[in-house]
């Protein structure tokens, strides 16, 4: 089964290194109602770890808004379970930072590193202005956005489209989104931002390229300021796990971890201690 995962993982999000043209091939990988019908499966399952999440954050997402969005940016053909339930977690996690955290400015910055379709950036726009708070999402993939291509989800009968046309109905949200190509470590040195409050990551998840990623985030956020991680799933991605294990015997910040199921699971970590 994790062999059968690590190859459909693959194929889902990093072979566009190697086939950069069609990272995801050039032909629709199924029928719109093998999407439709794997959508109906996913929307029924329940996850009580994040519902109690969402109670203690205070806020939940619309979930008609996020099946939508689900249904064109995380419902894919793979061999692994579906589970995009770190969108939720994102939305309820962001919308609680807002009101809670005493931030100098209204207008907040957040970084993700793995944009893949865009599915979590844009649940982090709907938390800003549901907010009604001003900021910025900058989000880093390797995968282009404004190159038409097949995305291994529903709109592939469409025809190959952008990222910014696969979310052109969320618009609005997009206004809120900074779309960056490119791999994070020669990315990131080169954007000069001076304060990252909230952070998503989730692209490579080898240890090294983790903990690479959480030290640029770290030297620039405060006392209160949010990091998520995602897959912090043992004997899965070790990398990742390993990586969170390191963040946590550092003290700097507090790290709760939530696990769904043997398959997913994810860390938010909340800085303890500002700048030295």
């Amino acid at each position: 089964m994790i062999k059968n995962f690590f190859k459909s993982f693959l194929v889902e999000i990093y072979i566009g290194l190697k086939a950069k043209h069609h990272p995801f091939g050039k032909k629709p990988w199924g029928s719109r109602d093998k999407y439709l019908n794997l959508h109906a499966d996913a929307k029924k399952k329940i996850y009580k770890e994040i519902d109690f999440f969402e109670e203690k954050k205070g806020y939940k997402i619309d979930r008609t808004w996020f099946e939508d969005l689900a249904l064109h940016t995380q419902v894919v053909i793979k061999n692994s379970e579906l589970n995009y339930q770190h969108g939720r977690l994102l939305y309820s996690s962001l919308r609680n930072y807002l009101i809670t955290s005493k931030n100098e400015t209204n207008d907040v910055v957040i970084l993700e590193s793995g944009t893949a379709r865009g599915f979590s950036s844009v649940c982090m726009a709907k938390a800003l202005i549901d907010s009604n708070k001003g900021g910025k999402i900058f989000t880093i993939d390797i995968l282009p956005h404004n190159k038409p291509i097949l995305w291994n989800c529903i709109d592939d009968h469409e025809g190959p489209k952008t990222r910014k046309d696969l979310l052109s109905k969320w618009s609005n949200e997009i206004k809120k989104i900074i779309f960056v190509q490119g791999h994070s470590r020669k990315r990131l040195p080169k954007m000069n931002l001076t304060r990252i409050n909230f952070a998503f990551i989730d692209a490579m998840h080898e240890e090294e390229d983790v903990l690479s990623e959480y030290r640029y985030v770290c030297q620039k956020q405060k006392a209160g300021d949010i990091i998520i991680f995602d897959d912090v799933t043992p004997n899965l991605f070790e990398g990742v796990y390993r990586a969170v294990k390191k963040v946590e015997e550092e003290n700097i910040y507090r790290v709760e971890r939530i696990t769904l199921s043997d398959q997913r699971g994810y860390a938010v970590a909340t800085k303890k201690i500002n700048f030295s």
